[in-house]
């Protein structure tokens, strides 16, 4: 969130101090950030279970694993109708290597399918 934070500048903010102090913040999403299309194939065993992917962090870190499943979602999301467009997207993780990388690209997926706001825990 912080490198969103330093693109959009001034354009950020936060819902307010108390929100800060117990360690939660949202910041409105806004600005020119560039949409662009990445041609992709699906990926042999990609499919989620009852606990999610289930898969080693390095399989997440090669080619476009992680960037094709978060758009299926946003896909899926879509086909259901559900208004992601101006939403809020709320992400976290457990901390564990390659976590804020993750995020970050789950962020910039999330703006490009038109997510207007993300809380990131």
């Amino acid at each position: 969130l912080l490198r969103i934070e330093e693109e959009l500048g001034p354009q950020a903010s936060y819902a307010g101090e108390g929100f800060m102090r117990a360690g939660l913040n949202a910041t409105p999403l806004s600005g020119n950030l560039e949409v662009t299309n990445v041609p992709t194939q699906p990926i042999e065993g990609q499919k989620p279970g009852t606990s999610g992917l289930r898969k080693k962090t390095k399989v997440f870190m090669e080619g476009n694993y992680l960037h094709n499943f978060v758009q299926s979602v946003f896909n899926a999301l879509a086909a259901e109708k559900v208004p992601v467009e101006g939403g809020t997207l709320v992400v976290s993780g457990d901390g564990r290597f390659w976590n804020p990388e993750a995020i970050q690209i789950i962020i910039r997926i999330a703006l490009a399918n038109g997510v207007k706001r993300v809380w990131c825990g």
